[in-house]
C-alpha cells in the first residue's frame, strides 16, 4: 500500500473535473442548439474551383481579382502550396439546382478570365466541382450516421471484449470527446467541413484506443491487486500507463501541431479537430473514463469469469 503514495491522484481530481467536464458539455451542446455549425461548401451547397499559378501567388490579391469582376461573396484559400488556389463560390438561390450544374463550365470561364486579366502569369484550371443542396444534405446525414454506427461498434466490442460497464463508461467518454471537439467549432464559428468529419471519425478510433489500453490494465489488476478497493486499483492503473499515454498523445500531437502550422489553410481544419481531439481524448482517458467506471460501481467479480457447466458435478 506504501508504494502507492507516489502516485498521482486522479481519480480524486477525476470526480472534479467532471463537473467541468459536464459543463463543457452543456455550453458546447448549447451552442450546437443556437448556433449550429458553420457548415462547409461539402454540406450546403455551391462550386469548388481549384487553380494553380505559375508563380507564387497571393490570396489577397486573387480576391481582390474576383471581388473586381464581380464575384464579391467567393471565398478564397490557399491550397497545398503558394501556387495552387481553392475558390469557393457560395450557390445562386435564384437558380435552380439544375440551372446551376448547367451553368458551371461557363461560371468556370468567368473565373478563370477574371484571374488572368492583367497578368502575365499563366493560370490553369486544375478542378470544377459542383455541390447541390440535396448532395450537401445526404453528407451530413451520412457523417451524423457514421458517428453513431462507429460509437455503436465500440461500445459492443468493449462490451464483449471486456464487460458492459466497461463499454458504457467508453462510450461516454468518446461522446463527451465529440461533443466537446465539435463544440469548439461551433462556439468559435470554425468552418466545418468533411476534412473535419474524418478528424472526427479519426478522433474516436485514437481514443478508443487509448481508454482500451487503461480498462486492459485496470482488468489486468482487479485479478492481482485483491486487497485494493475499487478506486485504489483504477488509481494505481492510471499511474502504470501514464508514460504509455503521454508518450503517445505527446509525439502525435508534435506532428498534427506541425501540420497546423505548416500544412496551409486547406488542411486547417483537419489539424485542428485533431489536435482538440487528441487533447480531450487523453484527458478523458485519464480523467472521465476512469471515473465514470468507478461511479458504475465496477467491482472485481464483474470481470470474474462464469464457471463452465457441469464444472462443479465433475469435480471429485
Amino acid at each position: 500500500m506504501a508504494v502507492l503514495t507516489k502516485y498521482f491522484d486522479f481519480i480524486g481530481t477525476g470526480r472534479k473535473l467532471c463537473v467541468v467536464s459536464a459543463i463543457a458539455v452543456v455550453i458546447s451542446l448549447g451552442s450546437l442548439a443556437i448556433n449550429s455549425l458553420q457548415f462547409g461548401l461539402d454540406f450546403t451547397s455551391g462550386t469548388l474551383i481549384e487553380v494553380g499559378y505559375s508563380e507564387s501567388v497571393e490570396v489577397g490579391a486573387v480576391s481582390d481579382a474576383l471581388e473586381a469582376a464581380g464575384f464579391e461573396d467567393a471565398q478564397v484559400v490557399a491550397f497545398g502550396s503558394d501556387q495552387e488556389i481553392l475558390i469557393r463560390m457560395p450557390v445562386d438561390d435564384t437558380l435552380s439546382e439544375v440551372e446551376m450544374a448547367g451553368q458551371l463550365e461557363t461560371l468556370g470561364e468567368n473565373i478563370m478570365a477574371a484571374l488572368q486579366a492583367g497578368r502575365t502569369v499563366d493560370v490553369e484550371l486544375r478542378r470544377l466541382e459542383f455541390v447541390g443542396p440535396r448532395v450537401g444534405a445526404e453528407l451530413a446525414e451520412s457523417g451524423g450516421m457514421g458517428i453513431l454506427v462507429s460509437l455503436g461498434m465500440i461500445m459492443l466490442y468493449v462490451a464483449v471484449r471486456f464487460q458492459t460497464k466497461f463499454a458504457v463508461a467508453a462510450v461516454i467518454a468518446l461522446i463527451h470527446d465529440v461533443i466537446i471537439t465539435v463544440g469548439v467549432f461551433s462556439v468559435f464559428r470554425l468552418e466545418f467541413d468533411l476534412t473535419v468529419l474524418a478528424a472526427v471519425l479519426a478522433v474516436i478510433g485514437y481514443s478508443v484506443n487509448d481508454k482500451i489500453v487503461v480498462f486492459d490494465r485496470v482488468r489486468e489488476n482487479f485479478r492481482i491487486m485483491r486487497k485494493l478497493t475499487p478506486a485504489e486499483l483504477i488509481n494505481a492503473s492510471l499511474n502504470q500507463t501514464l508514460s504509455r499515454t503521454t508518450i503517445t498523445a505527446g509525439t502525435t500531437l508534435l506532428v498534427v501541431v506541425a501540420m497546423l502550422v505548416a500544412g496551409g489553410d486547406s488542411i486547417q481544419g483537419f489539424a485542428t479537430a485533431l489536435c482538440l481531439g487528441i487533447t480531450i481524448g487523453t484527458y478523458s482517458s485519464i480523467y472521465v473514463g476512469s471515473t465514470v467506471l468507478l461511479m458504475l460501481g465496477v467491482t472485481k467479480e464483474d470481470l470474474m469469469v462464469p464457471p463452465k457447466e457441469g464444472a462443479a458435478d465433475s469435480m471429485p
